[in-house]
């Protein structure tokens, strides 16, 4: 976000970059709003960026040629302007999601408000963004704190640049790296690419660069108008398939560039004037009133109603903007001491820690039941344990009320999971090669068993390892998220491109595989993936990947076919929600619409040399329930617990060939 102190009092004051700020707002409200067209609304932040690093090295670059520049003064000015309307709005969030969002986030929330009030969000949605398992994680009401983040962690270098013999060179050097940094993290890993400083700096840094070689800018109707140009373009051809920012970011950085060098005089008009005036409050409040008003008011999400809730933003912004923005960055005596603004800036983060940390430390009870039979202990002591799992499959279709004894507890779910996450045998996107080691149950062992595939082939790596700890097997684990074991070109969305580093993996785990020289492999594999060829019939395709696969492993191979998706939002989460409401089962889905894949499916009993393991009737009737009898299933939409991994491992045992 923009937030320089320039204002329509002050010197340097342009009545087209106030019209400006009020675009690049309107853009990013009406993206997150999900009005038609806007899908590309978030190029308002790279806006944003320009503008802010244009004012800010305009006005530092003032001061230094009168020889008053003070960098405690500097940021003494960037507290005042900034904490106090975002600690009014982080303290409310933090209030409002204690009472409309389900109380098992409360932990996480929290500490998203604390990385918001150190400027620090940025860095915390990159790490959580790269946990595979946290990809379906719903959006966090402090998200969008990551652009104030990226914007001061830029100013905690950037004005001490400023002051050095002949900086402009290195100033160049940096933007470019920079820039490189954007375009390379952007396809290696994208929540890098999209929160990282590193990846970012360069926006910043472009308008500064224009502040610094620009000094007497002439008025260019035609730059400046193309330059919004560029802006809308990009907002309306830009959406969430592009990956970005990467190279793409270049249309609206150079669009905004282009309008502060040649200006636009359109963008001075009195509506746009008033919006860019709040344009810093209004970008604060939308993004919790769209996530947590719906759930205050009882209804669906809807188009109609974000526009009202962004409406509703906008007049909170007014109020902040007359009653706490302008008072406090006005006060004489913070103005004349800038010791006392750093002061209150830092009480002001203490605060809203303090709140943070009281919410998280409050009990968050979900209501439950009465405790039930404990359904692993009685699978594991079961003479037929399908019976005992199907039967608690059938009658939790109609489970309404969340077991006394659910296991996981839905506040230590996140932590259920199995150990090769943790192991580091799991590996993530941007890994090419299988992990050496990663060897389970009994390793001196004769017999051994490979456990390969992607992340819901690691689901299973609980079940599978309490076979091989009491059968004696030597079990190795070769997995990598989003990456199947079939040997076939995919497009990984989030990439946005053909996923290059999983046939990378695909070629080393073989080759590992062969050498291991396995009794039996054991796939998992999610259905959910989309082949890079788009032409040749999907079933063709998967049929042949497989049996590529099967051919290439030279062992036995046993197939799980993959489990069901309960949908977009988390399980957990889901059911702390309906638990209030004594109406757990609305978290399942019926199977014909859980179950991803059919192209695979369709293809599974052609395939030769594989036994196919089919789980869906462990975990469906019709109706895929999200508790089965006081499990918790999943840890989020489609991954299963270990938990349920380990009760349902008798039934995995059955299923698998017989080792000689």
């Amino acid at each position: 976000m923009s937030h320089s102190p320039t204002t329509p009092d002050r010197p340097g004051f342009r009545p087209d970059i106030e019209g400006l700020r009020a675009v690049a707002v309107l853009l990013v409200v009406l993206g997150h709003a999900g009005v038609p067209l806007a899908a590309g609304g978030y190029v308002g932040v790279d806006v944003f960026f320009v503008i802010s690093g244009f004012l800010i090295t305009s006005l530092l670059l003032r001061e230094a040629a009168t020889g008053r520049v003070s960098i405690r003064r500097f940021y003494a000015r960037r507290a005042m302007r900034l904490l106090p309307a975002a600690a009014l709005v982080l303290v409310t969030t933090l209030v409002a999601a204690r009472l409309w969002l389900p109380a098992i986030r409360m932990g996480e929330l929290a500490r998203d408000a604390l990385s918001a009030a150190g400027y620090v969000a940025n860095l915390r949605f990159a790490v959580t963004g790269t946990d595979y398992l946290n990809a379906d994680a719903p959006p966090s009401p402090f998200q969008h704190f990551w652009s104030l983040a990226v914007e001061e962690q830029f100013y905690l270098v950037w004005p001490l640049l400023l002051l050095l013999p002949k900086k402009k060179p290195l100033l160049v050097a940096l933007v470019l790296a920079s820039f490189t940094a954007g375009v390379l993290e952007t396809a290696r890993s994208a929540p890098w690419g999209y929160f990282g400083p590193h990846a970012r700096a360069w926006e910043l840094g472009v308008g500064a660069l224009l502040a610094a070689f620009l000094k007497n800018p002439r008025p260019n109707t035609w730059l400046g108008g193309a330059g919004l140009a560029g802006i809308l373009v990009a907002a309306l051809w830009f959406d969430d398939g592009t990956a970005y920012p990467g190279g793409f970011a270049l249309l609206p950085v150079a669009g905004a560039a282009a309008v502060l060098a040649g200006g636009f005089r359109p963008l001075a008009a009195r509506p746009l004037q008033v919006v860019g005036r709040l344009s810093y409050g209004w970008y604060l409040w939308h993004w919790p009133l769209l996530l947590i008003g719906p759930a205050a008011l009882g209804v669906e999400p809807s188009l109609p109603l974000a526009l009202l809730l962004a409406a509703v933003a906008l007049g909170l912004a007014w109020m902040t903007y007359h009653l706490v923005e302008n008072p406090l960055r006005q006060h004489a005596q913070l103005r004349r001491r800038p010791i006392r603004a750093l002061g209150l800036g830092a009480g002001l983060s203490g605060a809203v820690a303090a709140v943070a940390v009281t919410i998280a430390l409050l009990p968050h009870p979900v209501p439950a039941g009465a405790a039930i039979r404990d359904l692993p202990a009685a699978a594991a002591r079961a003479t037929d344990p399908y019976a005992v799992i199907t039967r608690a499959v059938r009658s939790s279709r109609t489970t309404r009320e969340l077991p006394a004894n659910l296991t996981p507890s839905l506040t230590t779910v996140n932590a259920d999971k199995a150990r090769v996450w943790a192991d580091q045998c799991h590996v993530e996107v941007p890994v090419l090669v299988a992990p050496a080691g990663c060897v389970y149950g009994d390793p001196a062992s004769a017999t051994t068993i490979v456990l390969y595939g992607d992340s819901h082939a690691a689901q299973w790596f609980p079940a599978l390892e309490q076979l091989a700890t009491r059968r004696h097997w030597k079990l190795v684990s070769l997995s990598k998220s989003s990456c199947s074991a079939a040997d076939l070109r995919l497009w990984h969305d989030g990439l946005k491109r053909e996923y290059t580093e999983c046939g990378a993996f695909h070629t080393s785990a073989v080759a590992r595989i062969r050498a291991l020289r396995p009794a039996l492999v054991v796939i998992g594999s999610s259905f959910n993936y989309r082949p890079v060829d788009t032409r040749t019939d999907e079933a063709t395709q998967w049929q042949a990947a497989w049996q590529r696969t099967v051919t290439s492993v030279r062992a036995p191979v046993a197939l799980i076919a993959d489990t069901p998706y309960l949908g977009g939002e988390r399980v957990p989460i889901c059911v702390a929600r309906q638990a209030r409401l004594k109406r757990i089962n609305r978290c399942g889905k019926s199977a014909a619409t859980a179950l991803r894949g059919p192209a695979q499916r369709s293809v599974l009993h052609r395939l030769t040399g594989v036994t196919v393991i089919d789980p869906v009737p462990w975990l469906c009737t019709d109706f895929c329930p999200p508790v089965i009898g006081n499990v918790l299933a999943y840890r989020d939409s489609n991954h299963l617990t270990s938990t349920y991994a380990r009760t349902v491992a008798p039934l995995l045992e059955q299923a698998l060939p017989q080792l000689k």
